[in-house]
């Protein structure tokens, strides 16, 4: 990547099916081959995922299959992680419910086992990232994100989506845990200190760029702006109005114009969100992602269509 000059974030502030589909072209990389689409699925009960009315005519246009892993972690509906997720069986009824098996086959990545994938350079705290088997069967990757804040990570964009929602669940806890532990369930007790878990997200994300190539692209959805992430089972109301759709060729780059957005939106009720990613130091991420090479902060905006308010 040339680092030289900026990298171009496409932007446009009405979400729609038409939308997603101009997005995606601008970025003048058409998919070929067998093409996944990964995205989450959501908890169930939560309705902040990603709408199958917006994402359908790019899923169809792309003959994308949707792809997902299963959750580390169990949980009741009496929990903030409700664990609809975390078998196969009971992830393809969440995907059922949330509309998404009606559009699209819905591959759960890891339902006969992972692949390691090596972490490239000299990385601090992973050495291998365990990603669902089956996610060597495509050609190219789709990374279709719902921008929002998250409970763990600050904020959850195209890395995480990448880092944490394309390992399997031993591959999950390997980098909740900084490289610790494997273990399924996810052993709450081992889990890293803050930015030894950003910086194996980072890490995690190398190593699937780098199996990946040219053959990946990243488009982000910033609505439902809830503090909490589509895992939580009942995520706080979002307090601002919804953002955009975002793409780039730069993941980095892409996540860190969604949270510049939110820092610069007019509306007080950004305040919530903004917390939530200090209080999770959530940019480091991008820093060490920048670090290691993955993408670079410095970008500019191409606006698909005027924008109401200016968010640079």
């Amino acid at each position: 990547m040339d680092t030289k000059k900026p990298s171009t974030v496409y932007f446009c502030p009405r979400i729609t099916p038409e939308n997603l589909v101009k997005v995606y072209e601008m970025l003048n990389r058409p998919v070929q081959g067998r093409v996944c689409a990964k995205l989450s699925t959501g908890e169930g009960g939560n309705p902040n995922h990603l709408s199958v009315d917006v994402i359908k005519q790019l899923i169809e246009q792309t003959n994308a299959t949707i792809v997902e892993c299963n959750t580390t972690y169990e949980g009741t509906r009496n929990t903030t992680y409700e664990g609809t997720r975390n078998t196969t069986p009971a992830h393809m009824q969440t995907a059922r419910e949330h509309g998404f098996t009606a559009i699209a086959d819905v591959d759960i990545m890891d339902r006969d086992g992972d692949v390691a994938l090596p972490v490239p350079g000299n990385p601090k705290h992973i050495k291998e990232n365990f990603v669902g088997k089956n996610w060597l069967d495509y050609d190219f990757t789709m990374v279709l994100s719902h921008f929002k804040g998250h409970i763990m990570a600050g904020f959850g964009g195209a890395l995480k989506n990448v880092a944490i929602g394309m390992a399997s669940a031993k591959g999950k806890s390997l980098i909740h845990t900084a490289g610790v532990s494997e273990q399924v369930p996810l052993d709450f007790t081992k889990i890293c200190e803050q930015d030894d878990f950003l910086e194996s997200m980072a890490e995690a994300c190398a190593s699937v760029f780098k199996h990946a190539g040219n053959n990946i692209l990243f488009i982000s959805v910033a609505n439902n702006l809830s503090v909490d992430c589509d895992c939580a089972y009942r995520p706080e109301p979002a307090k601002i109005s919804d953002i955009g759709i975002l793409a780039s060729l730069d993941p980095v780059a892409l996540d860190r114009a969604c949270v510049d957005m939110i820092y610069n939106n007019p509306e007080p009720g950004k305040k919530d969100l903004i917390e939530r990613m200090e209080g999770r130091h959530a940019t480091h991420l991008l820093d060490y992602a920048e670090q290691i090479g993955l993408g670079q902060q410095n970008y500019e905006i191409v606006n698909v269509e005027p924008v109401p308010f200016e968010f640079e």
